[in-house]
């Protein structure tokens, strides 16, 4: 059985990035009685997020998934996590060995805690990046792990999704917990930050452009990616935790592949901007984690397990980042 929005008590780790304060806005609105944020603010400044933590409905707890007393107390009279608390694949690649702990270690306490708690329901994030550089024409949930071509991040950080939706089946058998994984494409929006290495093109060109500098673009621009906002991630969340469903892997993606010439022309087009993209043979001296050559993802299965489907267009979405960002500027 899922966990009712209405009324209910749920905690997020992670509450303070990217998708966990879009969540934390999303169960509000949709009448849940207490939404919990755990965090070490190691990332985000909790004062970026002052009105959220300030809701009446908002109980912040400053601590580290790292610590199976934090996550204990955090998950006591908690009806469902969702367990977003993980170092992506460019802060993995500067510490590896923290990474690898937060991922794997910190994601086990969270299914402990959950244990002994007796929470009900977890949705665990996950992402695309579990599948690795496959090259089907139809990319599934089925479709089995690939690490060729991949640099070594990429492939560290795509394993240990992969533990922790293994973990999350195994204490779903073991002790009758609820789970769904839902494996995230590249996810952009408002409160967008600097850590996601495929998402951070958006920004990064918007950055350029505002100081009055030709967005650039690695080789001719046909790189793609499936870029989902953050919004239509929240709601994939809500409505996994209230479904029936358990046991699951999901892709939560858009279907559709956009490449970086079509970002950029957005970019432009909503900033009034008349500038012309450079191109270069390096990405601007970055080093690339993910190959993407090949993005044909699925997401047949959120449809008929979820009723899910994505309502955010890229030009949508890209328009309200914008719209965040120069109300941070001013």
């Amino acid at each position: 059985m899922g966990v009712a929005i209405k009324g209910g008590r749920f905690l997020i780790t992670g509450g303070l990035s990217l998708i966990g304060s879009h969540i934390a806005e999303h169960l509000l609105a949709e009448g849940a009685a207490e939404v919990v944020l755990l965090d070490n603010a190691s990332l985000t400044d909790p004062g970026s997020l002052a009105d959220l933590l300030a809701h009446e409905r908002v109980t912040f707890r400053r601590g580290d998934v790292l610590s199976l007393t934090d996550v204990m107390e955090a998950c006591e009279g908690i009806d469902g996590v969702f367990a977003l608390a993980a170092m992506l694949t460019l802060p993995l690649s500067q510490r590896p060995a923290l990474g690898i702990q937060v991922n794997v270690l910190g994601t086990l306490n969270v299914f402990e805690a959950v244990r002994w708690q007796g929470v009900k329901k977890v949705i665990f994030s996950s992402s695309v990046s579990a599948i690795g550089n496959a090259e089907d024409a139809d990319v599934t949930e089925e479709t089995p792990y690939v690490a060729a071509g991949l640099q070594p991040p990429a492939a560290i950080y795509g394993l240990s999704k992969l533990l922790g939706e293994q973990m999350g089946r195994l204490y779903a058998q073991r002790h009758g917990m609820e789970f769904i994984a839902l494996r995230y494409s590249t996810v952009y929006g408002e409160r967008q930050h600097y850590r996601g290495v495929n998402a951070l093109y958006i920004i990064e060109a918007y950055d350029r452009i505002m100081a009055g500098r030709p967005p650039q673009i690695a080789g001719d621009g046909s790189e793609v990616h499936d870029y989902i906002y953050v919004g239509d991630i929240a709601r994939a969340n809500l409505t996994a935790m209230a479904s029936d469903v358990s046991g699951e892997s999901i892709l939560i993606c858009t279907g559709v592949a956009t490449n970086l010439n079509r970002i950029v022309e957005v970019l432009l087009a909503e900033t009034g901007s008349d500038l012309k993209p450079e191109y270069t043979q390096d990405a601007g001296g970055k080093v690339k984690f993910t190959a993407s050559s090949i993005i044909n993802y699925n997401r047949g299965k959120a449809e008929r397990l979820l009723g899910w489907t994505p309502q955010v267009g890229i030009e949508e979405g890209i328009r309200r980042l914008i719209a965040w960002r120069r109300g941070q500027s001013a």
